[in-house]
């Protein structure tokens, strides 16, 4: 299905989870009543977060309708309740603290992280035939998603 490798494993232990949860029932066996006491067991006694609780719900409809060919639909269950906060953001005199103190060895990459908004794996396997100094762009392969392959400028950075 063209999942990461993470969401491949988080999505194995969320089943896990709701299998263990569950007495170690078969999935086949368990239905939307299993499913609902799992996801609000989540919001209510483990108190997780709405993402989290989301990604268990993701794990379980891609498990019953991939994996054990049954579709899940109407369920209600008590849902996290997202905080409302605001974004803490930095700006780039702050951001240019930061990078200026940091090791040599990790400057380089925090700069890219930040200047060009690389994800951590993008610019971890970057190479140098990826950059191209003349025109001050940065290839970008395998990206997250398997989206397709797009310079990142570095003009205006």
């Amino acid at each position: 299905k063209h999942y990461s490798l993470q969401t491949e494993k988080s999505y194995l232990a969320w089943i896990r989870r709701f299998i263990r949860f569950h007495d170690l029932k078969h999935p086949k066996d368990l239905f939307n009543a299993e499913i609902e006491q799992f996801l609000s067991h989540l919001s209510l006694n483990r108190q997780v977060s709405a993402a989290t609780q989301n990604q268990a719900l993701c794990a379980l409809i891609f498990m019953y309708k991939h994996v054990i060919k049954r579709e899940i639909v109407g369920l209600s269950y008590s849902l996290t309740k997202k905080p409302k906060r605001m974004p803490t953001v930095l700006d780039a005199n702050e951001a240019g603290i930061i990078i200026s103190l940091m090791k040599r060895k990790y400057k380089l990459i925090t700069a890219l992280l930040y200047g060009a908004g690389l994800r951590i794996n993008e610019a971890l396997r970057l190479r140098i035939k990826d950059i191209d100094f003349s025109n001050k762009t940065i290839f970008v392969f395998r990206g997250k998603g398997e989206k397709i392959d797009i310079p990142y400028s570095l003009k205006n950075s």
